[in-house]
């Protein structure tokens, strides 16, 4: 989010499973099979993005309850989860405790702030004691630093960044002839900076014609009224918003643009996250669109997951990182043949696999998992597309594809490797 990041339906295909036990057996494998692993979960589960946390808390459990009837390595995953109050220091004291239960895999995703800090941490935990190393599954935290300047061995990225996403979004908004004018409203930390910033130089490339008519930074989940940003958006005559907010910080923000009657476009990374469904209704209709790695019309078993997840929660499934993650860990630990974090990094770099949304690799050179985006847009549930996304008649339909390489941008990573 951070995001993840990004309301989908991901899933595994039955073939994938069968494919991937095939090859484990044929490695001879199965060194760690009946182990638990357990990966600790460092997010919020208290304040305005307690929402999002509890979601992805259950996102967690549920898929692991999936994998653990059935994974590459044979291994039962449990999840332990630990609030942060969207806090960096906070998060600390989550890694601190998780180490202390001895938990050698710790995953994190909302808030680019609380990830620098578990990564300068973990880094430095595992220098300081060799034989108790921990990986960090970063699920949604997009701030491109964190496979640049601030790239760790230990630290592996199952969302797209925010370069990715803006590069996929402006390609789309280069071929749109009625945006002209467009407005930057952020969430004022790493991420949101980071999505103006490749907004407007994405936008500058490929249509310098396109005038940026205002940019706002706000509190990160602090904010409860955004009457007065709607208000400035209205005046400068913005007919199109680009915000990278999420949860609260989005919901309440499309809320107020809906009872102002402003009638722009918005172009968001994370509609579909817990609250901001519901904000849009039918007044977002044609109007929000979201780029992600996922969505909610993906079909086959990816529908059948979402409706049992629905039937258990009465909630909606987003992270679709989540399916990311145990898929890599598990086909990891099969080639590792160990649950070993020093194995099982080794056995992650430049991994590929099949995932819900096609081939994906985690790029050796800076841990970034490289994957297909999707262009989607808000609209009334049909016969084609029935998902109900919080239950509101409405989902995301999709929009444009973006093949791994339209998306994929460089990194500076200088990545430094154990021994």
């Amino acid at each position: 989010m951070s995001k993840h990041s990004t309301r989908s339906i991901p899933s595994l295909a039955r073939p994938l499973a069968v494919a991937a036990f095939a090859l484990t057996a044929a490695a001879g494998a199965y060194a760690q099979k009946g182990e638990t692993v357990k990966i600790a979960w460092i997010d919020p589960l208290s304040g305005l993005m307690a929402p999002v946390g509890q979601n992805q808390v259950k996102s967690f459990q549920f898929f692991a309850e999936k994998f653990n009837a059935n994974n590459p390595a044979g291994v039962k995953f449990e999840i332990i989860p630990i609030d942060n109050k969207l806090s960096p220091a906070e998060s600390l004291n989550a890694l601190k405790s998780a180490i202390d239960q001895g938990v050698r895999y710790v995953t994190q995703g909302n808030g680019s702030g609380a990830a620098l800090a578990i990564i300068d941490a973990v880094n430095k935990h595992n220098e300081r004691n060799p034989g108790k190393e921990v990986v960090y599954l970063n699920h949604s935290a997009v701030d491109p630093d964190l496979t640049n300047s601030k790239c760790s061995y230990w630290h592996f990225r199952f969302d797209a960044d925010t370069s990715m996403k803006m590069e996929a979004l402006t390609t789309f908004m280069k071929d749109q002839p009625d945006i002209k004018k467009v407005y930057l409203l952020n969430q004022n930390y790493a991420h949101g900076h980071q999505v103006a910033k490749y907004a407007k130089e994405g936008l500058a490339k490929k249509r310098p014609d396109v005038q940026i008519v205002g940019e706002d930074l706000h509190p990160l989940a602090q904010v409860r009224d955004f009457a007065p940003y709607v208000a400035k958006i209205k005046a400068s005559g913005a007919d199109s918003v680009i915000t990278g907010n999420w949860g609260s910080d989005l919901a309440l923000l499309v809320k107020a643009a809906n009872e102002a009657g402003y009638t722009g476009k918005f172009y968001t990374y994370y509609a579909g996250v817990t609250g901001t469904p519901t904000a849009m209704g039918a007044a977002g209709a044609g109007r929000v669109y979201q780029i992600s790695y996922n969505h909610n019309s993906l079909g086959g078993e990816p529908e059948k997951w979402a409706n049992e997840y629905k039937a258990k929660f009465n909630d909606d499934f987003y992270t679709g990182s989540v399916i990311h993650i145990y898929t890599a860990l598990s086909t990891a630990m099969a080639k590792a043949k160990s649950t070993d974090p020093v194995k099982v990094a080794a056995a992650l770099e430049g991994l590929k696999f099949k995932s819900f949304n096609g081939d994906v690799e985690m790029r050796k050179t800076d841990h970034q998992l490289q994957q297909t985006l999707f262009l989607t847009v808000w609209q009334k549930a049909d016969a084609k597309r029935t998902y109900s996304v919080e239950n509101t008649g409405y989902n995301f339909a999709p929009v444009k594809t973006f093949d791994p390489f339209v998306s994929s941008t460089p990194t500076s990573c200088q990545m430094k490797r154990p021994g």
